[in-house]
């Protein structure tokens, strides 16, 4: 039970996937924030050609 109990505190491949996935999520916050605030450029930007054209 001891040995078993050394093996798990010893491994780290469980810190090592809950790392990668807190990467991941930092990318995919970041990628939607950038995405979220130029659609909403692209929003005004079309709505201004839009009434210009009318």
């Amino acid at each position: 039970m001891r040995q078993l109990i050394l093996r798990f505190a010893a491994d780290q491949s469980g810190a090592t996937a809950i790392e990668y996935g807190l990467i991941a999520a930092g990318i995919s916050v970041a990628i939607i924030t950038v995405v979220n605030g130029l659609g909403t450029k692209l929003n005004a930007k079309f709505a201004l050609i839009s009434t210009q054209l009318r």
